[in-house]
């Protein structure tokens, strides 16, 4: 009987540099997943629930924003949303004393992660970004978030990802 997330791959994606940055840094935190190496690109939370049996709910989808401090700087944030919400980007910024919060680049998005837009994950950065973690998450038991690349996706929670993130439980819509 198959379960969520029994999608099955035809190649193993452990070796990718992005994926193994991901599993290292999860390593680090001591966290023991299980990784799906899914035969279709699941760029979208809708795209992986529908590869996993799952709601798009129970994606930990990992948006990357510009925040524009009071001074006019720039700091990357990462909001791990509920797949199912929209960011309220007004709210965030509010919340975190922040002028402002945009929609970062795919430039920025790549310089700021390491990953390429789709396989974004909440760890394996070059340097930990601030990190905001959807407080509606809490309502599953088990979340999926993208492994870093667009076929891969790891089993966790919304307290792991607290924890692994040092995120800080907003509701961010």
């Amino acid at each position: 009987m198959s379960q969520p997330g029994d999608a099955v791959s035809q190649r193993d994606l452990s070796n990718h540099p992005s994926v193994a940055a991901v599993l290292s840094t999860l390593a680090t935190h001591r966290v023991q997943t299980v990784v799906r190496y899914l035969p279709d690109a699941v760029r979208t939370a809708r795209a992986a629930a529908e590869a996993l049996g799952v709601s798009p709910s129970e994606i930990a989808n990992s948006l990357v924003f510009a925040g524009r401090r009071h001074d006019g700087s720039t700091e990357p944030l990462l909001v791990l949303a509920s797949g199912g919400r929209r960011v309220d980007q007004d709210r965030i910024a509010a919340l975190l004393d922040l002028a402002a919060v945009e929609k970062a680049t795919p430039e920025q998005v790549r310089e700021w992660t390491g990953f390429a837009i789709g396989g974004v994950a909440p760890v394996g950065h070059p340097t930990p970004l601030r990190t905001v973690v959807d407080v509606t998450l809490s309502s599953f038991d088990v979340v999926w978030a993208a492994a870093g690349h667009s076929h891969s996706v790891f089993r966790t929670t919304y307290d792991e990802l607290l924890r692994i993130t040092s995120g800080k439980a907003i509701q961010v819509d």
